[in-house]
């Protein structure tokens, strides 16, 4: 009696249209806000490969400016607390990249703050 029953739901599967393949999904996330773009230089790829999947560059750009040990600090927090899966050297080049665009003795631009 089973038999029967199974290649009716089978049969039954096949005559629903869509109902046996996954449909596929997907989501379009907006850019980031325009004046939270990072600076370009060394090390602005593997800033927003690294700390771009977890939160928007704003959280970058918007840091007040810090020196070196304490862009260390928090990228060291970004990977012991949170999680992020940086390795050593994309730490390194993260941290550099920081200090160099975001450090308290980076250079900005005439007319900006």
């Amino acid at each position: 009696m089973k038999t029967p029953t199974l290649l009716v739901a089978l049969l039954l599967s096949f005559a629903v249209p869509g109902a046996t393949l996954p449909q596929k999904k997907s989501i379009d996330l907006p850019n980031d806000n325009a004046m939270a773009q990072l600076k370009p230089g060394p090390g602005r790829d593997t800033v927003k490969n690294n700390c771009g999947i977890c939160h928007s560059t704003d959280y970058i750009v918007r840091q007040p400016r810090q020196d070196a040990k304490q862009w260390q600090a928090e990228v060291k927090k970004m990977m012991t607390v949170f999680g992020a899966p940086v390795s050593q050297a994309d730490a390194k080049e993260i941290v550099d990249y920081l200090v160099k665009n975001y450090g308290s003795q980076a250079q900005e631009k005439p007319g900006k703050k």
